[in-house]
């Protein structure tokens, strides 16, 4: 039986907003970025640059790098710690009870795997283990890849502003060791830190109703791994 269009779009309502808000907010960065980077042009006694050359440049580049890693850092980070460690009231947490990976039963791998249960938490051996930690591994692979991103676009505008200031320019590996890198790096992780921090703890006395992100409107503050 074939499901209808608006079907589809209904059942993939949050991904198609959050994807097309991105895009949206993304090209808004970019062209808000383009008149402030051609500000800093003219009052360096330098030329305007286009669009798709501002787009394409170091100087944009190492703004989105910057957010980016630091985003899947975050994500990294509460995947992770939420396998080992419990916030006793947050819907964000598990059972204090019931800390660590879970057992074969309890994940649906192996032998306990339903019909329509993935391929390879069936299998077993290295494809179950690889796909049991799935999610946190393109995480952070993704989170690897961007930080690289980050550091070698901060290095190349970074170089680029020596340039224009008729200072020498720097290596990668010596842009790693600056300030610069490290101030556009912790600025970010502090603030995704303190996000998921008090989302943790914020959910535990306050409701958001009809939300998994909120416990039900009239659960005790007490209760925890529970969503509304």
């Amino acid at each position: 039986m074939s499901v209808s269009f608006s079907r589809r779009l209904r059942d993939n309502g949050l991904g198609l907003t959050f994807s097309t808000l991105f895009v949206v907010i993304l090209v808004a960065e970019s062209s808000v970025g383009l008149a402030d980077f051609n500000d800093a042009q003219a009052e360096a006694g330098l030329g305007a640059v286009g669009y798709l050359d501002y787009v394409l440049s170091s100087a944009f580049a190492v703004d989105v790098m910057e957010n980016w890693q630091s985003e899947f850092l975050q994500f990294l980070l509460y995947i992770v710690a939420t396998v080992w460690l419990v916030q006793r009231g947050s819907p964000e947490s598990k059972d204090p009870d019931e800390v660590g990976t879970d057992s074969d039963e309890q994940q649906l791998v192996g032998r306990f795997a339903k019909p329509d249960s993935p391929a390879w938490a069936r299998a077993g051996g290295w494809r179950t283990a690889v796909f049991s930690r799935s999610l946190g591994l393109v995480m952070g692979t993704i989170f690897v890849l961007s930080w690289l991103a980050q550091s070698i676009a901060g290095a190349t505008a970074y170089s680029e502003e020596q340039l224009r200031d008729f200072h020498d320019p720097v290596s990668w590996r010596e842009y790693l060791m600056l300030p610069d890198f490290w101030n556009r790096t912790l600025q970010n992780w502090q603030s995704e830190l303190l996000a998921v921090a008090s989302m943790v703890v914020l959910s535990i006395y306050l409701r958001q109703r009809g939300s998994p992100e909120s416990k039900p409107v009239g659960a005790p503050h007490g209760a925890t791994d529970v969503s509304g």
